[in-house]
């Protein structure tokens, strides 16, 4: 054994009976949860802790264990059987226990238990013996050979099973709990000759060794793969490390007057307020884990031990009376005694999360401001979305049916049929087909097919691709970033290893998870509307909240759906997406080549007839965009960002058309259609930039071609005074897009005003409005002082602004190093996923205080995906912002997490 010389006195151990409950951080959450048991004086079994700092030092110090923390170990030990009455190795009155791990936040299942510790023969005999039991002393003898075998020695648990299912098989028998004394003896036997094998030494009977390796092996059961995996998905710090729980070891597989289970306080599922689980007869806890028989319901608990349910019963609630929140209590019950093992926060659905809370508010058990709190703004998220059956998922698992796992890149679940191109999407959902967009990445051009489908799924792109904003602001899911897939729309097929999807082959994804599954997973739909207790929650959360809440819409629909879930405004209208509809898309592109060519001397004159006749039909389909939100958000403010994109956007892709080009001189049949296609070609390839998302769009596109922006404005003017002139009140607030120097912005400011002048003395209006920017670039925030003199508002497009403070190609970075700047600790998280505070949160901040340095009444605002993530609204509450702006679908979230950042702000405040 190494141990560690150490000179400072710790306090590394401490009994049940010392410990001081709250210490979560440093006894663990099922440590502290014993140590409240013990003393509200519960029948717990006695036992120990090993602190959760115990663990930090075996890490820090190369994986050994301190001299001391050894030494108050087994003084603990001393303890516990001076306090038991038995001892640990004794033969003739032996002490069993089990080693437990235990983190201050809850990773059921995540790391290790060895149960049963300090068996040997001799002890196994001088239990049956003490007993009158031999089959009960020797089913814990092969129970505990075989998890040290696995836990500790590191031994594959199929080798013990082979072992085991041939003596089952010999005996006639289905569970080796029913195997005579004869059986288990050999049974015991063959697995020490496995340990023997597989690691080349007898397996350990110093009762004290064992004791020693099974605490390392829980501490480094923290470090394990799942371990990992799972803190990364839950968003749990790797720096909290786990305790370890040495506890008297309670028999739940004595005999017919034993067993073992786990209850809920509450329903887990539902939120309904009654007992909730399960139990074995004649079974230790982990025969209830591992599903190795089937159990029974808590309920029937009470016609078989009537008195232990009614011990349970009152147990539970006081427990929730204690802890003020439904629990997750593990139990054992030893010849008709009850114990009690463990005490936990009770994992709840988002649905029964939302009714505890509402329910015990209003049962006096928490404040109004606790309800908040106890529920997470992402299982808001969780019920506002369709989703994949877990139970469905699990058989589709155990079928083979899941061919590969991506980013999950929008919540929720689908299943349809695959199609490979926006317009069969289109075609389909026209027809009313299910049906899920695969793409290698999707671009702008695809957004028709993204509205048709229930879902989409890409080869490439991250959890800000095109695909992943346009999805969530859809409220679908997408699974982005599947780089294991060959997609070729071309061929309408998709490969992955051995297996082939064609088009029309049904398909499930589960945007949360990343997963892709072959064949129909059965979903199940959100019924947020008719959820009473959620309608209650959120309005408390809007009497606590200071920041509002806006929401991003570009279509009449949008706009009406952020209402139903209580947006107070739109904040991005994006009017590019209004063009790419599969029938304005030649409009628009007319229009940019028009647009293109009236610098062409020889083309001038006729390219500025096509330019002006595009904008005027454009000009009236923009109106009728314009109406339909402005009506939807009547009395709320409408930002609207003119024109944003590239122009190359809305043509067709270079590659493609130079194919078509050659294709049609080979075959020199067509010369008219070979000149149009040149003159397209030569268009694209002259306006194609080497990046263009630092190129020519934004305001430099309205500075270029003012004509576009004179039309938006004018169309949003005449929307706007139409609407207004129906007894709706309006508010539009005009966005100029990228601006980088003041002087963009307010050479952009009086060509727009001077357009609204003309338009009021041609029609008498006297429509108000506004006009803003968006801060998306580092030099706006840098001088956000000298624009906010002409700027009536800023809204933050944490997008970009995050794109070009780290100089990071969104689309790029997730799939190809991002997960790995993680990993390796360089950042702590997906900066397009939650706000980076010390650098874009620090040009946010800065350009907060100047622009209302310059300007005392400068609306601020935030417009990115951010504006929609709990933890970013968090760092946003604590600027001098008005608001968040995210997707429809977000809204309810928004509102959640602007409350719980509000009521965290001011709990530090009093705590200053």
């Amino acid at each position: 054994m190494t141990l560690r010389d150490t000179t400072k006195q710790t306090q590394w151990v401490y009994s049940f009976q010392s410990a001081d409950g709250s210490q979560r951080n440093l006894l663990g959450g099922k440590g502290a949860g014993l140590a409240d048991m013990t003393a509200a004086d519960l029948p717990v079994p006695p036992g120990f802790i090993i602190t959760t700092e115990a663990c930090r030092s075996y890490y820090e110090s190369s994986k050994t264990m301190a001299d001391e923390m050894w030494a108050q170990t087994l003084e603990a030990m001393q303890e516990l059987e001076h306090t038991t009455g038995r001892f640990l190795g004794v033969p003739s009155n032996p002490l069993l226990v089990s080693v437990r791990s235990g983190s201050s936040v809850s990773m059921p299942g995540m790391m290790d238990t060895v149960l049963n510790l300090g068996l040997n023969q001799s002890v196994a005999d001088g239990i049956a013996r003490r007993s009158g039991n031999p089959r009960f002393a020797l089913d814990l003898y092969r129970r505990f050979i075989q998890m040290f075998g696995n836990v500790v020695l590191g031994i594959e648990t199929k080798h013990f099973d082979v072992v085991r299912e041939a003596i089952e098989k010999e005996a006639g028998v289905k569970l080796a709990s029913e195997l005579s004394p004869e059986a288990l003896q050999r049974l015991i036997n063959e697995y020490k000759v496995v340990v023997k094998n597989e690691t080349g030494e007898n397996f350990p009977d110093t009762p004290k060794f064992q004791l020693e390796q099974a605490i390392r092996a829980v501490f480094e059961s923290w470090d394990t793969r799942r371990a990992i995996d799972y803190r990364n998905f839950n968003n749990i710090p790797h720096n909290l490390y786990t305790a370890v729980n040495i506890v008297a070891m309670v028999f739940g597989n004595m005999d017919d007057t034993s067993g073992t289970g786990v209850l809920f306080t509450r329903d887990p599922s539902t939120g309904e307020k009654k007992l909730y689980g399960e139990y074995l007869i004649n079974a230790q806890g982990e025969d209830v884990v591992a599903g190795i028989a089937t159990p029974q319901k808590i309920a029937q608990l009470q016609q078989q031990m009537p008195e232990v349910y009614t011990q349970l019963d009152q147990m539970a609630m006081q427990l929730e009376q204690h802890y003020r929140d439904a629990q997750d209590v593990e139990f054992t019950v030893e010849q008709g005694k009850l114990y009690l093992l463990q005490t936990r926060g009770a994992k709840r659905s988002a649905k029964s999360a939302i009714k505890m809370a509402v329910d015990m508010f209003e049962e006096g058990l928490i404040t109004k401001e606790e309800a908040l709190m106890r529920v997470e703004p992402e299982q808001i998220y969780q019920l506002l979305l369709p989703r994949l059956d877990e139970s469905a998922k699990e058989a589709a698992k155990d079928a083979d049916r899941l061919i590969t796992v991506g980013l999950g890149a929008s919540p929720g679940g689908a299943t349809g049929k695959a199609v490979f191109t926006a317009d069969e999407a289109a075609a389909q959902g026209k027809l009313g087909v299910s049906v899920i967009l695969i793409r290698p990445e999707t671009s702008p051009d695809d957004v028709h097919g993204l509205i048709a489908s229930v879902g989409v799924l890409t080869a490439r792109g991250g959890a800000t691709s095109h695909a992943a904003v346009v999805a969530r602001g859809l409220g679908k899911p997408c699974v982005a970033g599947a780089e294991t897939l060959d997609v070729r729309p071309d061929e309408g097929v998709l490969r992955c290893g051995d297996v082939t999807i064609n088009a029309g082959d049904e398909i499930s994804i589960d945007g949360s998870t990343g997963e892709v599954f072959i064949g129909g997973i059965a979903t199940l739909a959100p019924s947020v509307n008719d959820d009473s207790d959620l309608v209650t929650l959120l309005e408390w959360a809007d009497e606590t909240k200071r920041l509002g809440v806006w929401a991003n819409a570009d279509y009449p629909r949008d706009a009406e759906m952020a209402v139903a879930f209580g947006a107070e405004g739109i904040g991005l209208c994006r009017t590019e997406h209004m063009f790419f509809e599969p029938e304005r898309l030649a409009l628009v592109r007319e229009m940019m080549l028009a647009a293109h060519a009236t610098i062409a001397i020889q083309e001038g004159e006729e390219a500025q007839k096509r330019y002006e006749s595009s904008l005027a039909e454009l000009e009236k389909l923009q109106i009728d965009d314009f109406e339909g939100i402005l009506r939807a958000m009547a009395g709320k403010p409408v930002v609207i960002r003119l024109l944003d994109p590239p122009m190359h956007e809305f043509l067709p892709p270079y590659e493609e058309l130079l194919a078509e080009v050659i294709e049609l001189r080979i075959k020199g049949t067509d010369p008219e259609e070979l000149k149009e296609r040149e003159n397209l070609l030569s268009a694209v390839n002259e306006m194609r930039e080497t990046n263009p998302m630092i190129g020519m769009r934004g305001c430099r596109l309205g500075l270029v071609y003012p004509e576009i922006y004179i039309m938006q404005v004018r169309a949003i003017m005449t929307a706007a005074t139409q609407v207004a002139s129906e007894g709706l009140q309006v508010c539009p607030e005009i966005m100029i897009p990228l601006v980088s120097h003041t002087n963009e912005f307010q050479s952009l400011r009086d060509t727009l005003e001077a357009t609204i002048q003309t338009y009021r003395d041609a029609t008498g209006s006297t429509q108000t409005y506004s006009i803003g920017t968006m801060i998306e670039l580092p030099r706006a925030a840098l001088t956000a002082d000298q624009i906010a003199k002409s700027a009536e508002f800023f809204s933050f497009g944490t997008n970009d602004l995050t794109q070009n403070t780290f100089g990071f190609s969104r689309d790029d970075v997730e799939t190809k190093f991002l997960m790995r700047y993680q990993e390796a600790g360089i950042l702590k998280e997906n900066p397009f996923q939650v706000v980076d505070e010390e650098g874009v949160g620090q040009l946010i901040r800065m350009a907060c205080a100047l622009g209302r340095g310059a300007r005392s009444d400068i609306s601020l605002g935030v417009c990115g995906e951010h504006g929609g993530d709990p933890k970013s609204i968090e760092f946003f509450n604590t600027l001098p912002l008005d608001y968040v702006s995210c997707s429809p679908y977000r809204v309810p979230v928004a509102r959640l997490a602007a409350a719980r950042a509000e009521l965290k702000q001011n709990a530090a405040k009093g705590g200053e």
